[in-house]
């Protein structure tokens, strides 16, 4: 069985913390040791874990991605987004957190995002719980 999470994203590009979402779903399914699979089915958006105790990390992370891959440049997309495509892939769609003692086992400073890449937008992410 597996979850659909909506989200509203606000901006072009943003990172949005997933953490509490991930982990309500985690609590709710009742499994201590398994693994949790988040997937973004967007070309455009990624899911990603890194720092989340300080938020300057999201944005030079953003600010890193657009130094490499501009809004503008020499794409050939003719929907004119090559740049959220690029992104997208180098977040990745998706990740894999490891359930232990019924939680989410994430590092100290560990959070899960959904990476937006070519918003704002209507979007959702897919969470899947294997017990094991």
């Amino acid at each position: 069985m597996h979850h659909k999470i909506q989200i509203q994203t606000t901006k072009p590009q943003q990172f949005i913390d997933i953490t509490g979402k991930v982990a309500g779903i985690v609590k709710e399914s009742g499994v201590q040791s398994g693994i949790a699979v988040i997937y973004s089915p967007h070309t455009t958006a990624g899911i990603t874990i890194n720092e989340n105790a300080d938020p300057d990390v999201v944005r030079d992370i953003i600010s890193a991605l657009d130094r490499a891959y501009p809004e503008k440049g020499e794409y050939l997309h003719f929907e004119g987004n090559s740049h959220a495509h690029i992104k997208a892939s180098l977040t990745g769609s998706s990740c894999t957190v490891i359930i232990e003692d019924g939680k989410l086992l994430l590092g100290r400073w560990q959070g899960i995002y959904f990476c937006e890449f070519d918003g704002p937008k209507s979007r959702q992410f897919y969470v899947k719980i294997v017990e094991g």
